[in-house]
């Protein structure tokens, strides 16, 4: 095609997209976010780009580069970013708690926004009606609409595919995504004043990665049930860490564990670009929420059903603000937290980030592409790890790139 996109040819020969739909949002009408085997949202490019198109395309791509921007305000950690304040706590609300993954802070911290009018709307990702292990981006408006979407969704999602519908609105709003779709959100902001001005909170969450909708259809059969047969598909909450519920057509349920669904069968299917991500913690967000996982003396977490617990980092001066205001309206419980606990709380994170240097080594003296991270240590990281690990890491991926599972 006349005018296809170099940036996307690029992200397609190294299987860099995260699936963010930034790509979409720049060009709407050129690209759409598609399905492609084995169950990811991948871009298909409909018509001719601009030279324009591409250049920003370019710049905002989280799969070909991420930059992240520290303050004099922030402190700023080799391993988890940027940050102001950690803290953990839960939501007051009981029934928030139960529902959400963790301990439900991050859905009061949008509830107090809407309650107060700070934000006229929050986009978001729900369970896809006529897809029930799949996503789909919508706005809440309402309390009630935030609780109904509480809970993780473990399957692919493109929430700036159709943003431009909100940007081009008179509205103010607040945006949860994935760490990945936020960077594009925050690098998009820096060259359209439209963003900030729409979109003035962007919150995240800690991320191990995209699992492919095979991914979800294989936990179902585990489960002893398919995709045919089911009628809601709950991936965590109702519980902390939660079960992933499938609800059969009958009304009937099925259940899995946490540790079973996500660490034997979800944690399988992740995408590539998830598995080289400098930034699974939300370094560009305003606020982030994640498990705080108590661990055993392994360092194993403990997925034992309790009630749940939210680990906050306040990224950014704003985030701040909202976190001590809706702990002042009382929609919160906060405990301070040292920062020094947190590789113990996260093993997973912490373990990525040391080997990421390894991992794209293997892939670059192979002469695959690579994102392109500014300011977020990817040396400094590596020095934590192993040398074994890191040898480990990059002979790893030199064979998935030869055996062409890359």
């Amino acid at each position: 095609m006349k005018g296809q996109s170099k940036a996307l040819k690029r992200v397609r020969r190294g299987n860099l997209c995260s699936g963010c739909g930034g790509c979409a949002l720049i060009a709407p009408g050129k690209i759409a976010m598609t399905y492609e085997t084995p169950g990811y949202l991948r871009p298909t490019q409909k018509s001719a780009l601009t030279a324009a198109e591409n250049e920003r395309i370019a710049r905002i791509c989280p799969g070909l580069r991420q930059e992240v921007l520290v303050s004099d305000k922030q402190h700023d950690d080799v391993l988890w970013g940027p940050f102001i304040s950690m803290h953990t706590g839960h939501a007051v609300n009981p029934r928030l708690r139960h529902s959400a993954s963790s301990g439900g802070v991050l859905s009061a911290i949008l509830t107090h926004l809407l309650e107060t009018d700070q934000v006229d709307g929050v986009i978001q990702n729900f369970a896809a009606q006529d897809l029930p292990i799949g996503n789909v981006t919508r706005l809440s408006r309402t309390a009630a609409s935030v609780l109904q979407a509480a809970g993780s969704r473990y399957a692919p999602s493109a929430p700036l595919e159709e943003l431009h519908r909100h940007i081009n609105s008179k509205q103010r709003f607040a945006f949860v995504g994935k760490p990945c779709d936020v960077a594009a959100l925050r690098a998009l902001a820096k060259e359209d004043e439209r963003i900030n001005a729409r979109i003035p909170v962007m919150l995240s969450f800690f991320c191990a990665g995209v699992p492919s909708l095979s991914g979800g259809e294989a936990v179902l059969e585990k489960m002893g049930t398919s995709l045919d047969k089911i009628s809601a598909f709950r991936f965590r909450g109702n519980g902390w860490p939660g079960k992933a519920t499938a609800t059969l057509i009958d009304g009937s349920t099925l259940e899995m564990s946490y540790h079973d669904s996500w660490g034997k069968v979800l944690s399988r299917h992740v995408q590539h670009r998830c598995k080289i991500c400098a930034d699974g913690t939300g370094a560009a967000a305003d606020l982030v929420c994640a498990d705080a996982w108590e661990c055993d003396e392994q360092g194993y977490p403990l997925f034992e059903e309790q009630e749940g617990t939210s680990l906050i980092v306040a990224r950014t001066p704003l985030g701040a603000t909202l976190l001590a205001k809706a702990k002042d309206a009382k929609k919160i419980s906060l405990e301070s937290f040292d920062s020094s606990r947190l590789t113990r709380m996260q093993p997973g994170q912490f373990g990525r980030r040391r080997v990421l240097f390894a991992r794209l080594s293997g892939l670059r003296i192979l002469g695959k592409p690579v994102p392109k991270y500014i300011g977020l240590h990817i040396m400094s990281a590596a020095r934590l790890g192993t040398v074994r690990g890191n040898l480990k890491n990059f002979l790893g991926m030199v064979r998935r790139v030869w055996q062409k599972q890359v």
